[in-house]
């Protein structure tokens, strides 16, 4: 579930993108689990868990499978999570001498948050080249206007005059560094998880973290020490990669509004927004933009921070938590960094008395 764009449709291209919105569809997400199911049956039989001819089999019922995604949707009020009709279907779609290589050794919380590490992964390959895309129109823009004079302000007021590359490095380093940074988190994120039923993977015996090895292998995903069902440090953290993104990206939205102010003048639009009331007007719409998403995401962040909190071996409510914050905040900055490149590509001067 996005909030973003269901709760209100009509402002949704403001908050959203198609492409956002798809990786976490009904249909990405239950592919995920048959991406899951197919890399246990196959790690399973590489450890010797299963003989490869009973593998074989589960592996073309898995291939074979078409889940009914109504059906599976209709249930997850009653059961709190898609996975067990999933597995129903799929075990009654299966042959029955396929059944001990499916699903053995794994729990509805293994699927779940592997098709979200799944859906990471192609979230932050997107991430990478949204910001190099941006840091390579400000280095454009840097190069066209960095020597130009204005107005250094402290505390809104001004200062001393200073050139727009300075301004510029203010935005951009922010950035630069939190490119770097999602590089060095991405293991941690797009890790597999794989724990059993309590989450210690003791239902294989002695086989567990063998199976963990192979699996992660087979969907190229980090293999953690041990499951992560309980200790969600991963994902709080990466949300907050996630605030610190749209923020920087929020501070650059709210000095090119402010430079746009009229008796201001020191930056230039082209496409700039319209007034109803009022033609004379260019509103800074996409720099508004920015700040109204790094306070969405700011204020998502604490609820990541509420979801850290899992009683015991597994939690449901902190667990179904995470499934709606996350989404948004995801959603919120592959967003904000849309708006972020059209907006610095679309100025056409900066410096004092732009216009």
């Amino acid at each position: 579930m996005n909030p973003l764009t269901h709760a209100a449709h009509l402002f949704g291209p403001l908050f959203s993108d198609p492409d956002a919105d798809a990786i976490w569809g009904t249909e990405r997400f239950v592919d995920g689990f048959i991406q899951f199911e197919h890399a246990l049956t196959n790690a399973l039989a590489e450890v010797g868990v299963v003989e490869h001819s009973v593998a074989a089999e589960a592996i073309e019922d898995i291939n074979s499978f078409q889940p009914d995604l109504t059906k599976i949707a209709s249930l997850v009020v009653q059961d709190g999570l898609p996975v067990p009709e999933f597995v129903r279907q799929l075990k009654a779609h299966a042959r029955p001498s396929a059944f001990p290589a499916i699903h053995t050794g794994a729990t509805s919380q293994d699927l779940i948050d592997t098709a979200v590490s799944l859906v990471l992964r192609d979230a932050n390959t997107r991430f990478e080249a949204q910001l190099a895309d941006l840091l390579t129109a400000l280095d454009t823009l840097n190069a066209t206007w960095g020597n130009s004079p204005m107005m250094g302000r402290t505390r809104m007021q001004a200062a001393l005059p200073i050139p727009v590359s300075d301004r510029i490095a203010t935005w951009r380093t922010p950035l630069a560094s939190l490119a770097d940074r999602l590089k060095a988190q991405r293991p941690q994120v797009e890790a597999l998880q794989f724990g059993g039923p309590v989450g210690n993977r003791a239902s294989l015996a002695s086989h567990g973290d063998a199976v963990a090895t192979a699996l992660a292998k087979n969907l190229n995903l980090s293999n953690p020490d041990r499951a992560w069902h309980a200790t969600r440090e991963n994902l709080t953290e990466y949300a907050n990669w996630l605030s610190m993104v749209t923020g920087s990206l929020g501070k650059m939205g709210q000095d090119l509004a402010l430079m746009a102010q009229q008796g201001v003048d020191e930056v230039r639009f082209s496409g700039g927004g319209t007034s109803s009331a009022m033609p004379h007007k260019q509103n800074p719409v996409r720099a508004e933009l920015l700040v109204t998403l790094a306070r969405y995401n700011a204020t998502q962040l604490p609820a990541m921070h509420h979801a850290l909190v899992h009683e015991q071996e597994r939690s449901g409510s902190a667990w179904s938590l995470e499934w709606m914050v996350l989404p948004a905040m995801v959603t919120a900055t592959t967003t904000a960094l849309r708006h972020a490149e059209t907006l610095v590509q679309s100025i056409e001067k900066m410096g004092q008395s732009a216009p």
